[in-house]
């Protein structure tokens, strides 16, 4: 796993918080709000989804599970799809303006928006950060994979020496006849 991977992820999701902390002081005064118990429930719902890719503690069971193989090209992908997502949902964030919102409103003035991201998508930010969480998603399960792989490795080698140095030249680690 490339080290810089995990740094870049952190600095695009730094950007998106600056980028939705500087839009909250243009925001326009709200004319109609969803009601406080849904948008309570969204937000614990995010905290979690936010929390799982970055919580070494929330990786059991099911969740520790892999999906994609260990590799720098999964990793440097999950950078690429993090990236991509993430510049997706800020140009919306910026073409909304002074209309967006972190709960459901509708604000004095509202304009409906429908160019750009918008042209493509009815929910652009929403589909930015799950394309943005997709490729984190991928990228540190890499990482975590890569971590513990290199480890049982270690123990292995350890144990079995040249005997297990012959195995892994001869057998792929996770994917037949390729990696």
């Amino acid at each position: 796993m490339p080290a810089p991977v995990y740094g870049y992820i952190e600095w695009i999701w730094a950007a998106v918080g600056v980028v939705w902390l500087i839009g909250t002081l243009v925001s326009k005064q709200t004319a109609r709000r969803e009601p406080t118990s849904s948008r309570l429930l969204h937000m614990a719902i995010m905290a979690a989804v936010f929390a799982l890719p970055f919580s070494a503690r929330l990786h059991v069971g099911p969740l520790a599970w892999r999906f994609v193989p260990d590799s720098p090209v999964i990793a440097w992908t999950g950078l690429a799809l993090t990236a991509a997502g993430c510049a997706f949902a800020i140009w919306a964030r910026l073409l909304l303006g002074g209309n967006w919102s972190s709960s459901v409103t509708v604000k004095q003035d509202h304009r409906l928006i429908r160019r750009g991201p918008y042209a493509i998508v009815r929910h652009p930010i929403y589909s930015g950060f799950l394309l943005g969480l997709l490729g984190t998603a991928l990228a540190l399960a890499s990482i975590g994979w890569r971590m513990k792989s290199r480890r049982e490795e270690a123990f292995m080698t350890a144990e079995f020496g040249a005997e297990y140095t012959r195995y892994q030249r001869e057998v792929k680690a996770l994917i037949p006849f390729v990696l």
